[in-house]
């Protein structure tokens, strides 16, 4: 089993953990930071203009939900699909800082918090 770095600069704008993606470590994808072909990524063309390393230091919004660019169709989508819950990574990465994020999730060896069960 290899080990996955701990680097936060492989967290991604929105809150994944790109060190922990099996695409990453093939090298099949180089994250968040280094994709210039990423120009499609709203949230990613958003904190790059805004100079910011992620969602999670953005002052427009104190709930990443509220945001039209985070919260969209294709991510809610992303969110079913892979069962990902990227809110709760922005607010664990606004509530310890993005170095201790990156460890966890590497730790973990996770790229995104799993979405907890709803109950009707």
């Amino acid at each position: 089993m290899n080990t996955i770095k701990t680097d936060i600069n492989l967290v991604a704008k929105c809150g994944l953990y790109c060190g922990s993606c099996g695409k990453f470590q093939k090298g099949n994808c180089r994250g968040c930071l280094e994709n210039k072909k990423a120009s499609w990524c709203k949230v990613r063309t958003c904190c790059l203009e805004k100079n910011i390393a992620s969602c999670a230091d953005c002052n427009e919004f104190d709930d990443v939900m509220a945001c039209k660019k985070y919260n969209n169709f294709m991510a809610k989508l992303f969110g079913f699909v892979f069962n990902s819950d990227r809110a709760a990574c922005i607010d664990e990465i606004k509530e310890k800082g993005h170095e201790q994020f990156a460890t966890q999730m590497a730790q973990n060896r996770i790229m995104t918090f799993k979405r907890k069960a709803r109950i009707f």
